[in-house]
């Protein structure tokens, strides 16, 4: 205990500190400030509480090296990762080129936004049963309803971004005699990038959410079911605080992926350095 106190100590004191650093040490020095006094924190309310089921960080530290020596870990991420990544290429392939026509033609946008809009609420959680029974226990499933989850985020979000184009750009390109197919590859497309990244954000961490939850309920294989399988044995919650652990970071190296897409001039403009 008195270990994770100093830790505690420590990591406000860093935080206290931190107008003197520079930007690039804040940049890796707050958010393990942070984690490491949330860590301490932890481990002091599993003394005080003296609880015997929920586990300490040192108890997650063994279960996670146990899953590792287990050699069934890698199987259950891959699994994942193959059912997120089929399902969110397919939403962003069909999402994107839809939105862009949808929020590009004003015909096109009043027949089909009313259906997007009333499809977009139902929780693929929902579609589960209905997902087993189209496709099975299996990777279909998955893949389906990641394609879901993802398909409205993307979909909504390139129709906004190109929706709310400013009206200077394109009559700024009209005037430079830009027409029809060369106004929309030119000034459309580039202008919606950026909000259109940020909606890939969006649809991945949901996808990322939701097919963790789709595992628990209706799969054999991947880290929803490995949570669920701990929890069934014999109520291993050191095993399943562990696997969430490893869920967060899984999807903190996603979002970090997706974010590279920020570096190409054709988007870089669209966002602010702060």
């Amino acid at each position: 205990m008195i270990v994770s106190i100093l830790a505690l100590v420590a990591s406000a004191a860093v935080l206290f500190y931190a107008k003197r650093m520079s930007a690039h040490v804040q940049e890796w020095a707050l958010p393990v400030c942070v984690a490491a006094g949330l860590i301490a924190l932890w481990d002091i309310a599993c003394i005080v509480s003296g609880s015997e089921v929920f586990p300490s960080p040192l108890d997650t530290v063994y279960a996670f090296r146990e899953l590792i020596e287990s050699q069934r870990l890698w199987g259950d991420v891959a699994a994942s990762l193959f059912r997120v990544t089929w399902g969110f290429l397919l939403a962003a392939g069909i999402g994107i080129p839809l939105g862009l026509v949808v929020g590009w033609s004003t015909r096109t946008f009043r027949a089909l936004n009313p259906i997007i809009q009333g499809l977009r609420p139902i929780s693929p959680i929902a579609w589960i049963p209905i997902a087993i029974l189209w496709f099975g226990i299996g990777d279909g499933a998955g893949v389906f309803l990641i394609f879901l989850s993802s398909f409205f985020p993307i979909t909504v979000g390139t129709m906004a971004a190109v929706r709310n184009i400013s009206l200077v750009h394109q009559r700024s390109a009209l005037n430079f005699g830009v027409r029809r197919f060369e106004l929309f590859r030119r000034v459309v497309l580039p202008a919606a990038l950026p909000q259109i990244i940020t909606s890939l954000r969006i649809a991945l961490g949901v996808a990322w959410l939701v097919i963790v939850a789709a595992e628990m309920v209706g799969m054999d294989t991947g880290l929803g079911y490995l949570i669920n399988d701990a929890r069934n044995a014999g109520s291993r919650y050191d095993l399943v605080v562990a696997t969430m652990i490893l869920i967060g970071l899984i999807g903190i190296l996603l979002d970090f992926l997706i974010r590279r897409l920020e570096v190409f001039d054709e988007v870089r403009w669209g966002y602010t350095q702060r």
